[in-house]
C-alpha cells in the first residue's frame, strides 16, 4: 500500500495550503532569528572591541585624606580614572582626589604606583593627576559634540572596588545641567543609562569605537538608569588649563545672591528678556561689587548687555576673560534701571 498517497488523499487542498503556510512561516522565523542573532553578535563584537581597547587605560584611584577637624588619623576613599597621555597623565573627578594627602593608583596590569595632583577644578568636578610609570596605554579622546541620543554608551570603572567593571547602555540625553559639589552648574552634561555606582566616578564613558566621550561623575538616587558624565570636550578644555596653570581662573564680583521673579510691569516697561533676575542679598567688603556701588536689594538683569535670568546665568558669564576687565552690570534698583561699571576680580 502506498502510504504517502493515502495520506495525501486525506488532505484537502486547503489543508495542503495551510501546511505550506506553516512551513513558510517557520522559514521566515528562522531567517528572522538568524538576522537577530547576527545583529546581536555584531553588537557584542563592537562592545568587546571597545572594552578591550580602553580597559588597559582605566585605573583605580585610592585616596587618603585627613580625618577632619578634631579627629586624628585619616580616612580613605577612591574612584576611577583613565590615562589620557602616554607619559602618565590621568583624568578623574575632582571630588575623588580633592584635599588628598596621598594618592595611589592601581593599574590594569596589577602595578600600584603613587600619584600627585596637577590640578583640580571643583566647579566642573574634574582633576588631572600624574603617575611616573612606563608602559602605560593612553585612551583615544572622542568628540562629545558629535554625540546623538540613542547611540551606544559604555562605562568602565571600579564600582565598590570591583575592578574593570563594564556596563553598557545608550546616550539618554544631551545638554543637561548638573550642579557640582562646589555649587556651580556644569553645562553640557551627558545623560546615560549605562549603570554607574560609587567607585565609577572619574572613569570613562566610551562610544562603540572605543573613544572616550565623557567622564562619569554622578547618579541620581534612588532613580535607576539616570546617570551623568561630563562631556569629553569640556574635559579637554579643563585639562589643558589645569596643565597650564594648575587651576581654572574665574572672575567674581563679591556678592551673595539668589534668583527672584521680576514684576511684570517692570519687565514690560524695560523690555527685559527674562521675568527673573538676580537679587543681591549681601555685598562683601572691599569687593568689586562694593567698589561699583552695588547695594543689597539691587536686581541684576544683565552683564555687558547679556541677559541674566538667574544665578547660574551670572556664573556662566563670569569667566576668566572678565578678570580685571571693565564690565557693565545692568540692575533694577526699586523701579529704576541703572548701569554700574565693575571690574571683576579673580575667584580664589
Amino acid at each position: 500500500m502506498n502510504l504517502d498517497g493515502l495520506a495525501a488523499d486525506f488532505l484537502s487542498a486547503s489543508d495542503q495550503s495551510a501546511v505550506g503556510g506553516l512551513a513558510h512561516e517557520s522559514a521566515e522565523r528562522s531567517a528572522t532569528s538568524a538576522s537577530d542573532t547576527s545583529l546581536l553578535d555584531a553588537y557584542s563584537r563592537a562592545l568587546i572591541a571597545a572594552v578591550e581597547k580602553v580597559s588597559p587605560s582605566v585605573v583605580n584611584v585610592e585616596v587618603h585624606q585627613a580625618a577632619g577637624r578634631g579627629r586624628s588619623g585619616e580616612r580613605r576613599g577612591g574612584g576611577s580614572g583613565f590615562v589620557f597621555t602616554p607619559d602618565g597623565l590621568i583624568l578623574t573627578n575632582s571630588h575623588v582626589v580633592h584635599d588628598a594627602t596621598r594618592i595611589e593608583i592601581a593599574l590594569s596590569d596589577g602595578r600600584r604606583v603613587p600619584a600627585h595632583t596637577i590640578g583640580d577644578d571643583p566647579a566642573t568636578d574634574l582633576a588631572v593627576i600624574r603617575i611616573d610609570a612606563g608602559g602605560v596605554q593612553a585612551v583615544e579622546l572622542g568628540d562629545s559634540q558629535q554625540l546623538r541620543p540613542g547611540q551606544m554608551a559604555i562605562a568602565i570603572g571600579n564600582p565598590y572596588g570591583f575592578q574593570s567593571t563594564v556596563t553598557a547602555g545608550v546616550i539618554s540625553a544631551l545638554g543637561r545641567s548638573l550642579r557640582s559639589y562646589s555649587g556651580r552648574l556644569i553645562e553640557d552634561v551627558i545623560q546615560t543609562d549605562a549603570a554607574l555606582n560609587p567607585g565609577n566616578s572619574g572613569g570613562p564613558l566610551v562610544d562603540s569605537r572605543g573613544a572616550v566621550i565623557g567622564v562619569n561623575t554622578a547618579t541620581i538616587l534612588p532613580a535607576q538608569g539616570i546617570c551623568f558624565a561630563i562631556g569629553i570636550n569640556t574635559a579637554k578644555f579643563v585639562a589643558s588649563r589645569l596643565l597650564r596653570d594648575g587651576r581654572i581662573r574665574r572672575s567674581y564680583i563679591g556678592v551673595s545672591a539668589q534668583t527672584v521673579p521680576i514684576h511684570r510691569r517692570v519687565v514690560r516697561f524695560y523690555s527685559l528678556s527674562h521675568e527673573t533676575g538676580v537679587v543681591v542679598v549681601g555685598v562683601e567688603e572691599r569687593s568689586p561689587a562694593r567698589t561699583a556701588g552695588l547695594r543689597e536689594g539691587d536686581v541684576i538683569v544683565a552683564l555687558d548687555d547679556k541677559p541674566v535670568g538667574g544665578v547660574d546665568d551670572l556664573h556662566r558669564l563670569l569667566t576668566d576673560a572678565q578678570v580685571g576687565a571693565r564690565c557693565v552690570l545692568t540692575v533694577i534698583r526699586h523701579t529704576e534701571r541703572l548701569a554700574l561699571t565693575i571690574f571683576p576680580g579673580e575667584a580664589r
